[in-house]
């Protein structure tokens, strides 16, 4: 049976201390250009408040370890148990996600004093753990450091769509790009054959990565680059949005039913088009990659395009062979770029294969072959989303180094347009 998460190397004391204290400032130090009120606004379904995350990812460690291993354990509080449990129903009952803006007590100066609770405690039962107990619960506790780094992303997720409907139209942080060109986009020739895919085992993984297993492929192409600004327009003026033919049908009817005529954060103020970033509001750069696509409006471009999308195993082998893992030039959250970033000069490789924004792929987010999930709660973290969603790679601007590994899948709806996410293009093989 899988494991939920497969151990970075034996942690010692002082190492796991340490990256426990990285890991949870961090999240401060996110939130900390944000007001009280900021940070309790939920301005739809999808988004929780800037709170919520920090309340959330210390409810995780209370729950899976200090419950667990903490003699005479209680809960800091016990409504708390009820309020920041996400979707663990083997924890128990949880309060509504579309009203968790309703919420205004505890309140962000509270959800901070929670969490010196929760860190105070932690750090006292880590110092004391001896060898055989640290073995045990590094897998756990390490889950717990990856876990808030994905509320890290989500956090800058959900306050930019928190600070778009705002009317004084607010910066969070970051700078924009120069306006630039796009360059002609290129492609890439990848071989096929019997691949191997999934997590190799060094090092960190969730339990979706695993195991790792053989499938074939056939010669193929990538593009170069991902899609950007420019052909987006180029798209939408061709009618991209108006012609059913390059859509799949629950694709147009999201088109016809919610009224899509643009990217998401995209907006026309005097047949100019505006784009919203955690910058600022600024006119569409059309050298930058285009970002908060649904998988049913990259699919379509691809349509329009002659060409189609990557499947994930494709995606993951072309990054194994031809890249590794991502390097200090990938634009992801340390950059602070907050955004994407336009691609670097051609040199015949593949570029911005990690960071920038999620790639799109075609495959349906499924178990990988011999996949079984962690018993108990914790085996909830991934494997009963796997219905209904759709693959992403590779990560973006705001997703924390170390998630953009080749084998890290990420995944949500088609039809979600609220993440940072966009697409590049494949073709079968030019030979």
């Amino acid at each position: 049976m899988t494991t939920l998460s497969v151990p970075t190397d034996h942690w010692t004391v002082d190492a796991l201390l340490s990256r426990y204290d990285e890991v949870r400032s961090y999240t401060e130090r996110l939130a900390a250009p944000l007001s009280p009120e900021d940070q309790t606004v939920q301005s739809m379904l999808d988004v929780s408040p800037t709170k919520w995350h920090r309340a959330h990812v210390t409810w995780f460690f209370e729950t899976f370890v200090l419950a667990e291993q903490e003699r005479d354990f209680a809960p800091y509080q016990d409504k708390y148990w009820f309020l920041f449990n996400s979707y663990y129903e083997a924890v128990g009952p949880r309060y509504a996600r579309a009203e968790r803006g309703h919420i205004s007590r505890p309140g962000a100066h509270d959800v901070g004093t929670y969490r010196g609770n929760v860190d105070a405690r932690m750090r006292d039962l880590i110092d004391t753990l001896d060898g055989g107990a640290l073995e045990r619960l590094t897998s756990t506790i390490e889950l717990g450091f990856n876990h808030e780094q994905q509320h890290q992303e989500l956090l800058l997720m959900d306050i930019k769509h928190v600070l778009s409907v705002n009317p004084l139209q607010p910066v969070y942080a970051g700078a924009p790009e120069p306006v630039c060109t796009p360059d002609p986009l290129g492609w890439v020739d990848v071989d096929g054959g019997l691949v191997e895919i999934g997590h190799d085992g060094g090092g960190f993984c969730f339990d979706n990565e695993l195991p790792p297993h053989r499938t074939y492929l056939e010669p193929y192409r990538l593009g170069d680059r991902l899609i950007t600004n420019g052909e987006w327009l180029d798209f939408m003026a061709d009618g991209g949005y108006d012609r059913a033919g390059f859509w799949l049908s629950d694709g147009w009817g999201h088109v016809q039913q919610e009224g899509w005529r643009a990217p998401y954060y995209w907006q026309q103020i005097d047949d100019i088009w505006f784009e919203h970033t955690l910058h600022g509001t600024f006119p569409v750069n059309p050298g930058l990659p285009v970002t908060h696509l649904s998988h049913y409006e990259a699919d379509a471009f691809a349509s329009w395009a002659g060409k189609r999308l990557p499947t994930e195993a494709e995606w993951e082998h072309a990054a194994r062979t031809m890249l590794g893992d991502p390097d200090d030039t990938a634009n992801l959250a340390n950059s602070q770029s907050y955004h994407a970033r336009s691609a670097p000069p051609a040199t015949g490789r593949l570029r911005q294969m990690y960071g920038d924004c999620w790639e799109w792929t075609s495959s349906a987010y499924l178990a990988y072959p011999g996949f079984h999930p962690a018993e108990g709660a914790i085996g909830e973290y991934n494997g009963k989303f796997m219905s209904g969603q759709m693959v992403l790679r590779g990560g973006c601007a705001l997703t924390p180094p170390g998630h953009a590994r080749a084998s890290y899948r990420n995944f949500f709806p088609a039809g979600a347009r609220w993440p940072m996410t966009g697409l590049r293009l494949a073709e079968g093989s030019a030979s």
